[in-house]
């Protein structure tokens, strides 16, 4: 090996180990939890092959976790139990890595394993309630709340579907099929009646229209997320992912968040270039999604194991 690609192949891991650091709060980059990915009796809820791999195995949920992030903040609702309940101002990075976590574990893991995270998630919800003020009057919120969990949900789906769309490749059985896999993530947290397809997606989010709000609260925490705590090295590809997510986010939320307009033109080939970078870095696929295929590859020669049916 030559010493200059000796250089670029320790640069690269540098670069990747920093980066799984900073998305799963583990000073290795790869917490216990990753590992045990390639444990497990079956393929999981999903399995190789599913859109929801497609979409979660992919660098545009990059984008599609801070413009998630910026949509919910739309319901002030949902926004008073993250300000009043987690931890994301004190350590941003850490309920970052909570979250992560979480959309690792149903999307890649077995059903028991998914299981479990979706109980550890319940079960920080029940914690969660008060109130906060709508129109000079205190109303109650609980994480547990139907109209709140489905806004969660909606709000991640769309954001992860919307910037996939213009980041990321084919979905295997189309924008539908994702829709219609992630409604079962959501039913295991408590989600009732999710969306199933992209226009009842599209209908559910309109349907919010009435309870979701710009102000004081909402626009802090928008200047708290475009100006995130991230180590420096990560601070301009950090701006560019926020770029990208406000570019994808319609007009009327946008203005409700009081977010520039930024022309989706000029953030896809910068956003691209960046994602692109970082793709060389990490490979091909992630960790967790290696552990998963050997996880599904091990199960398949012991026995022909098929992924559980459970998103029909």
């Amino acid at each position: 090996m030559s010493t200059s690609s000796g250089v670029v192949d320790f640069a690269r891991a540098r670069i990747a180990q920093g980066f799984r650091r900073i998305v799963s709060g583990d000073p290795e980059g790869t917490p216990e939890w990753v590992t045990q990915l390639a444990d497990g009796t079956d393929t999981g809820y999903f399995g190789p092959g599913s859109a929801s791999w497609a979409v979660h195995g992919s660098l545009p949920t990059l984008v599609g976790g801070v413009r998630a992030l910026l949509m919910q903040a739309l319901h002030p609702g949902a926004l008073a139990g993250v300000s009043e309940h987690s931890r994301y101002e004190a350590d941003p990075l850490g309920r970052l890595a909570g979250t992560t976590q979480w959309l690792t574990v149903v999307t890649f893991g077995d059903t028991a394993m998914a299981d479990r995270e979706c109980a550890r998630v319940r079960g920080m919800h029940r914690k969660v309630k008060g109130t906060y003020p709508v129109d000079g009057q205190m109303r109650e919120y609980s994480a547990m709340d139907p109209d709140l969990l489905r806004w969660v949900h909606v709000a991640f789906t769309d954001s992860f579907l919307a910037t996939h769309r213009v980041w990321g490749g084919p979905i295997p059985g189309g924008e539908d099929a994702y829709v219609r896999e992630w409604a079962k993530a959501g039913e295991l947290v408590g989600v009732t009646d999710p969306p199933r397809s992209v226009s009842e997606l599209d209908d559910q989010i309109r349907d919010f229209g009435p309870d979701l709000r710009g102000d004081e609260t909402a626009w802090k925490t928008v200047e708290f997320i475009r100006s995130a705590p991230v180590p420096l090295p990560a601070k301009a590809p950090y701006s560019l992912l926020f770029a990208g997510a406000v570019a994808t986010i319609p007009d009327s939320h946008r203005r409700l968040l009081k977010l520039p307009r930024i022309p989706l033109a000029v953030a896809k080939p910068t956003v691209s270039a960046m994602l692109g970078a970082l793709s060389l870095a990490l490979g091909p696929a992630s960790p967790s999604m290696r552990n998963a295929i050997d996880r599904a590859e091990r199960l398949d020669s012991a026995d022909g194991v098929q992924p559980v049916d459970a998103v029909s």
